[in-house]
């Protein structure tokens, strides 16, 4: 019934069409050429071609928002083309606690990866488009890269048999300033990672609100952690600095790949081979200082700074890169330090490494320390037992 409803409707309105519309007129004698060659029915125009009749107004190009009201109530658009310029307006902040209170749109830039565009939507793309992205894409890559290497080669060195012979390769000072380091490192790189990919894998798990409190609680986590990394930061720089200086036998190291360019055999060197040096140097203390200072002005505790979402953004940026940067090559420290070479974790949880162990992977202190020229016990433990399973140090 419906649809025979509908078919009389359609047919009665083709019915009584009218006539111009069934077939064109024919044009009037007196009517010009133009006229009658235009086609019948609404005409298109260009939308930016159209102006209203306030458009004649003098100057209304140049009005203020005030003028554009009294020829076109509720047109705003001169104040929102001053606030897309960065005109700063009044606000009732002091200039300094809120020094961009009255801007509402930051000036057009253009930060590395980012199209020319205001501040806060190019540091978006930056954000969104290279590093959340590809940082991500690198970590999932070196922990590939790492289980691979593991379930290939297996853990590096040989095993050294409890000969007695012992010599401390670090003091509980240097030991203790480690893993507070260490777990301060990796606390935040959890969270951080949390914080920045977590949607990506954990929110759909755990659903919104869970997520939200979970991330919310390691911001703060994050925020009361970094103090302590700081700290610990600065406090291995100092202790480990004098043995991280670069010599020749360094140049040997690199020159052979550390190794793998000379039949597998480790290539000789002292406390701290190349590999080690590189890692504190670019791996932790140049990096690791300017994650601190951009994280001092992402938590404004640097007077003058982070006052300005200018800074807040650059900020962001060096702090995410940086970290990102920390955690891809800590990531192979971590491995090497605990599955990928035999002895390497025992020496930072007891101290002690074997002397065969030390000929084995750093030759030079070794040879050194059997001279005399580096003692074989550098605390003030030595001699102490240790109960039962503890060695004796020797050279």
């Amino acid at each position: 019934m419906k649809h025979a409803v509908c078919a009389l409707l359609l047919a009665w309105g083709v019915a009584s069409a009218p006539a111009w519309a069934q077939a064109p007129a024919a044009p009037a004698a007196s009517a010009p050429a133009a006229a009658v060659a235009a086609p019948a029915g609404v005409q298109g125009q260009n939308i930016f071609e159209v102006k209203p009749d306030a458009s004649q107004e003098p100057g209304y190009a140049m009005q203020t928002n005030g003028e554009r009201a009294k020829v076109q109530p509720g047109n705003n658009a001169p104040m929102w083309r001053q606030v897309g310029q960065g005109v700063t307006g009044y606000s009732s902040l002091p200039v300094t606690q809120a020094p961009e209170a009255g801007n509402l749109i930051q000036p057009f830039v253009q930060y590395p990866g980012s199209r020319v565009t205001n501040a806060g939507e190019a540091w978006r793309q930056v954000r969104n488009r290279w590093i959340i992205p590809y940082g991500g894409a690198l970590l999932g890559i070196v922990l590939l890269a790492l289980a691979i290497f593991y379930f290939t080669k297996g853990p590096m060195g040989r095993e050294h048999p409890d000969t007695g012979r012992m010599i401390e390769r670090f003091t509980p000072f240097e030991r203790a300033a480690h893993w507070a380091n260490a777990i301060a490192f990796c606390t935040l790189a959890l969270s951080g990672i949390v914080m920045a990919f977590g949607k990506f894998f954990l929110l759909p798990v755990l659903g919104g609100q869970l997520f939200g409190w979970l991330a919310y609680a390691l911001k703060n986590v994050h925020n009361f952690m970094g103090p302590l990394f700081a700290v610990s930061l600065l406090v291995i720089i100092l202790t480990f600095v004098r043995d991280n200086i670069a010599n020749r036998a360094d140049v040997t190291w690199l020159l052979k790949g550390g190794g793998m360019l000379s039949g597998g055999h480790e290539v000789p060197s002292h406390r701290f081979n190349a590999g080690e040096k590189g890692m504190f140097w670019w791996g932790i203390t140049i990096p690791g200082v300017f994650v601190v200072l951009s994280g001092l002005v992402l938590d404004k505790l640097i007077p003058g700074w982070g006052l300005l979402r200018g800074e807040m953004q650059i900020a962001h940026m060096v702090h995410a890169v940086l970290a990102l940067w920390m955690m891809v090559l800590l990531l192979g420290h971590i491995y090497m330090g605990t599955v990928g070479m035999r002895g390497a974790y025992k020496a930072m949880r007891t101290g002690y490494v074997s002397e065969t162990w030390a000929h084995e992977h750093h030759e030079l202190w070794a040879d050194d320390i059997r001279a005399g020229k580096i003692p074989a016990q550098r605390s003030a433990q030595a001699g102490q037992a240790q109960g039962s399973t503890s060695p004796t140090v020797q050279v």
